[in-house]
């Protein structure tokens, strides 16, 4: 069908698979909308034959397509460090610095990439943004049965050199401001490709020359995984902070032997009243949320005290009262509340001149940032103005660029300097957090969490309107488990504009969480490969997917990852096409790995035991969209549920299958002995002791990272977010607390006998390992590994 021919051309599917052996036929509606949103008109017959026309004679006749890749390069250890600034090349790379003249090359002549065949001269390969078309999408044939959907086996370099004409000439200029005339032995980077053909016609593309492989992990190695805003101590203001964060990774990385924390996406949130408490709906992606600023901590603080003694006096014993209503009156964390403290705070500092450093640290901090911070902090300007919702401001401040958004600028520069400074000071304490992280001896540090879009009203959709698709939502279709599917609220980027700009926007993205990570935790991974796009105001079920060049995606991972000397975890949980994991696992993206969904899928649907567990991932017991370890162990999440009246079975039903899951996993711990031997003093069947079993068994698996739930030390039975609720439960609002609700602060954390109980479970599980006992066989904890062995002795063993 014509419709099916030109969606594909697109990169748009005209069906989907909810589960294996089952193919849903997405609807001719979602079909055309989403066209609509990609530039393409298809409402009727004749659009569509001129719309097919017209892409079929632009893939014919065109050159190169805007951007291509090529595979290079070996991959490095995770926590080397290679800056934009350090020299990049391929192995073997010609470095002499020449700038050769131009010369003809032959159909497919450049540097081929391994592995792989070559289509034949003057095949056209599909456009960098658009899969081949896929057999189960509508259109018959095309697809390399080999590759995943959307990931075509070849470089795309190697296929876009094949297809042009003999005699065409190649010019390239790269990263490094040199000018070549071939593709061979090209350095790492971003470069320019302009080929001119005999006849005279020419093209230019962005290329993309990235290492193979992302950096690889140092080690085998466990941490924390926590969600800042809910680890308070006795100096934050409410809610968890920066320095609570560099406190938290500067006693894990020494006292507990940790090689990570990870925490929830730190991005710059929605202001509002109330703020959407959810860090997965930010504002800005690239820029983080000043709500978490140590106010303390900014060196300019001690200089407002002296200038407002009565002013800063009050500020703090607000403060104090803040934390101590989370902390003491069972109150719940307000961010709105904590923002309007801080947001005193820091006017109070703006106040304050900065030294002749610190003034030329921000004016540098500006030059970097340019356009981006610009944009971003005007946007914070006229949303204190307007509102939070770009979409309903006057027609002409909608566009960034206008003349009246400029005079807008300037009118209120003074507070579009004020959230200048607020980015400037959040980077610099999540550059402290890292430092901090680091200097405790971990070998990765701090685990950014990247969200898989953005607030429609926010900064990042007002800024990079030309890349996000205009009426469009991202989310998942109905499967066995979302009758409904999911609609998430998020603008999706438009493949095609990505491609046009080299990927500038993801490039910028990535390159601004890798300045302050040892590793970076992609949402969704899947969403590299295709996206499920609903038409605004049309239920989830009425949306179809969208392909991404995900061979791109990849390659600018990969390449920032490796400038950052970082790793990259993909939450692929749930439901995967095929041949995604594996693509992932190719270049080095590790996977995430949650216990009680690791069962024998394909044969007896029991839980898989250690052995058969993939090794490249971040194992963990839970995260935070699912009950903390311990509700799960009593059933309190079924009860949880039931209350709020989410169930749609019978309660009696519910708790007879999660007690079935439980005893099944309990039964394996048993039978490999991780029952035994219970620390501090716990019978094997506690609650606290099968928690410690259970990560005994992820210790026994081969992955290379363990993730270690913070609230899980203590017993915590809320979980932080409960999907499916939005007013029914306090999501994303909970201090970490004990097993009777009680908050814990990080002092009584850090003093936790529960906690240091499961942190000797992991250490002697590493013990064991490096004495060649059970487990994979992995180095030891070292300069070379993830983690330190503890400098720091534990509460009561030093004398007073």
């Amino acid at each position: 069908m014509p419709l099916s021919r030109l969606a594909a051309l697109h990169g748009v599917a005209t069906s989907f698979s909810p589960s294996p052996g089952r193919t849903v036929a997405a609807s001719d509606a979602a079909v055309v909308a989403v066209l609509a949103a990609l530039g393409v008109a298809a409402a009727t017959p004749d659009a569509v034959r001129t719309a097919l026309t017209a892409r079929e004679t632009e893939l014919r006749e065109r050159l190169l397509p805007p951007t291509l890749v090529c595979w290079s390069g070996a991959p490095t250890a995770a926590g080397s460090d290679h800056g934009p600034g350090a020299p990049e090349s391929a192995p073997g790379a010609d470095d002499d610095g020449r700038t050769p003249d131009e010369s003809p090359i032959a159909p497919g002549e450049g540097r081929p990439a391994p592995d792989v065949k070559r289509p034949g001269a003057g095949e056209n390969p599909p456009a960098p943004h658009e899969s081949r078309p896929e057999a189960d999408e509508g259109v018959q044939g095309g697809q390399d049965p080999a590759a995943p959907p959307g990931f075509p086996g070849d470089s795309s370099l190697d296929s876009a050199l094949a297809a042009l004409p003999a005699g065409t000439r190649l010019r390239i200029r790269t990263e490094q401001g040199e000018t070549r005339a071939s593709a061979e032995q090209l350095p790492l980077g971003v470069h320019e490709l302009e080929a001119t053909a005999p006849d005279g016609r020419t093209a230019r593309a962005h290329l993309v020359v990235a290492p193979t492989r992302l950096p690889a992990a140092p080690g085998r190695t466990y941490g924390l995984l926590v969600q800042v805003y809910s680890l308070l101590s006795r100096r934050s203001w409410g809610m968890g902070d920066l320095g609570d964060l560099a406190e938290l990774t500067a006693w894990a990385g020494r006292a507990l032997g940790a090689g990570f924390v990870q925490v929830n996406p730190m991005h710059a949130a929605v202001p509002g009243a109330p703020t959407d408490p959810s860090p997965y709906r930010p504002s800005s992606r690239r820029y983080p949320d000043p709500v978490y600023l140590r106010v303390e901590d900014v060196p300019e603080f001690a200089y407002a005290g002296e200038r407002d003694r009565d002013r800063v006096r009050t500020l703090l014993e607000r403060a104090e009262r803040q934390r101590e209503s989370v902390l003491s009156k069972g109150a719940l964390i307000d961010r709105d509340a904590v923002w309007e403290l801080k947001r005193e705070a820091l006017e109070l500092v703006r106040d304050v001149p900065l030294g002749p450093g610190r003034r030329a640290a921000y004016c540098d901090f500006l030059a970097e940032e340019g356009e981006a911070l610009e944009d971003h902090a005007t946007w914070c300007a006229l949303a204190e103005v307007y509102g939070s919702d770009w979409q309903k401001w006057p027609a002409a401040l909608r566009d960034p660029r206008s003349a009246e958004t400029a005079r807008a600028r300037g009118e209120l520069m003074d507070r579009v300097d004020f959230h200048s400074r607020l980015a400037w000071l959040t980077d610099a304490q999540l550059a402290t957090a890292q430092r901090s992280a680091r200097d405790a001896g971990m070998g990765v540090g701090l685990v950014h969490d990247l969200a898989v879009g953005v607030h429609p009203g926010g900064a990042d959709a007002w800024a990079q309107q030309e890349y996000f698709a205009a009426g469009m939502s991202v989310g998942a279709p109905p499967d066995a488990f979302s009758v409904q599917g999911q609609d998430w609220g998020l603008p999706p980027w438009r493949p095609d504009r990505l491609a046009e700009s080299g990927y500038a926007p993801y490039r910028l993205l990535l390159r601004a969480l890798f300045r302050y990570a040892g590793a970076l935790r992609i949402d969704h991974v899947m969403g590299l490969f295709r996206l499920w796009w609903i038409p605004q105001g049309r239920p989830a079920t009425e949306g179809t997917y969208v392909r991404y060049d995900a061979e791109a995606m990849l390659a600018i991972l990969a390449l920032e990852a490796y400038r950052a000397g970082a790793l990259v975890i993909g939450e692929d949980l749930g439901t995967v096409e095929p041949g995604v994991r594996e693509k992932l696992h190719e270049h080095g993206v590790l996977g995430t790995s949650v216990l009680w969904f690791e069962r024998d899928w394909d044969g007896t649907g029991l839980p898989l035991p250690p052995e058969s567990w993939r090794a490249d991932c971040l194992a963990t017991a839970t995260t935070h969209d699912l009950p903390p370890t311990a509700s799960r162990l009593t059933g309190d999440h079924v009860e949880l549920r039931d209350r709020l009246g989410l169930l749609t079975r019978p309660v009696e039903e519910e708790r007879a299958e999660a007690a079935a899951d439980v005893g099944e996993w309990l039964a394996l711990l048993a039978r490999l002995g991780l029952l035994q031997g219970a620390a501090g003093g716990q019978s094997e069947d506690s609650e606290e002791a099968q928690i410690q079993g259970l990560h005994r068994f992820l210790l026994r698996t081969p992955a290379r990272m363990i993730g270690v739930w913070l609230p899980d030390t203590v017993g915590d039975r809320r979980p932080q977010n409960l999907p499916g609720t939005w007013d029914q439960y306090p999501n994303w609002r909970l201090p970490v607390a004990d097993a009777e609700g009680r908050p814990v602060t990080l002092e009584e954390l850090a003093a936790s006998p529960r906690l240091h109980a499961l942190i000797d479970v992991l250490r002697a599980g590493r013990a064991v390992e490096v004495r060649g006992g059970c487990g994979p066989d992995v180095p030891d904890s070292g300069p070379d590994a993830g983690g330190v062995s503890p400098r720091t002795a534990p509460p009561g063993a030093r004398p007073d």
